[in-house]
């Protein structure tokens, strides 16, 4: 994760992600209105992998009497969501670090978006459990991130498609098919199948899609 103390990077982050990711803001307000239909109006949520702020200010905006705690381990990444959301940060606890920094509180819902494809194996299934330990019962979780057939075969194409997305949306050719090799080689990324089968180990229950875009996927999913 120590990309997202690089300068350069935290200063793209903003719109990279709207270029990278297909329906990308879309996917954002899903996900809002997934954790509005299982949540009270003055809901507490928790945002793990907050930095930059996107998508606590798609829900802050979406929901003005909703408040949040933002957990990441990059102080520059916490910095630039301050940025992002000017006056309703002032609705948002930042934490820095990872989820076992986060409160053992137990929240209405909880979100982990882009954020999980970064974790080992071994590393997500714990760090599942810790959000799920920080959930009332039959609270929502939302995550979405790469998520795409690892055989060979299947991962190459997929791989090129993510790299097609990125071209089309004005990315140069050699960054975004580098950007695509830098996934398969070093994202410790797993299959749907592997995802869904993670959530269900970690206790969740009710486990559905509720997005697919390419190499990305999101889930909802409830605390039993």
């Amino acid at each position: 994760m120590s990309t997202f103390s690089d300068p350069a990077t935290v200063a793209q982050y903003a719109e990279a992600p709207k270029r990278l990711v297909p329906g990308f803001q879309d996917m954002h307000r899903m996900a809002a209105l997934l954790l509005a239909e299982n949540s009270p109006s003055d809901a507490r949520v928790l945002v793990l992998g907050a930095g930059g702020g996107l998508e606590l200010k798609a829900f802050a905006e979406w929901n003005p009497d909703w408040t949040f705690v933002g957990v990441d381990p990059s102080t520059e990444m916490l910095n630039l969501a301050r940025d992002t959301l000017g006056q309703l940060a002032q609705r948002v606890d930042f934490i820095e670090g990872y989820i076992d920094d986060a409160p053992q509180e137990h929240f209405d819902g909880a979100c982990c978006i882009l954020t999980l494809h970064f974790i080992p194996k071994s590393e997500r299934l714990t760090t599942l459990k810790e959000l799920r330990k920080r959930l009332k019962p039959g609270a929502p979780l939302v995550v979405a991130h790469h998520s795409f057939p690892q055989a060979d075969a299947e991962k190459t194409i997929w791989l090129d498609r993510y790299a097609a997305f990125a071209i089309a949306s004005g990315i140069p050719t050699e960054k975004a098919r580098g950007a695509a090799k830098a996934i398969g080689n070093k994202l410790p990324t797993l299959s749907p199948e592997q995802d869904e089968a993670l959530l269900n180990e970690a206790g969740f229950t009710n486990v559905s899609v509720f997005y697919s875009g390419f190499t990305f996927r999101g889930w909802i999913a409830f605390n039993a």
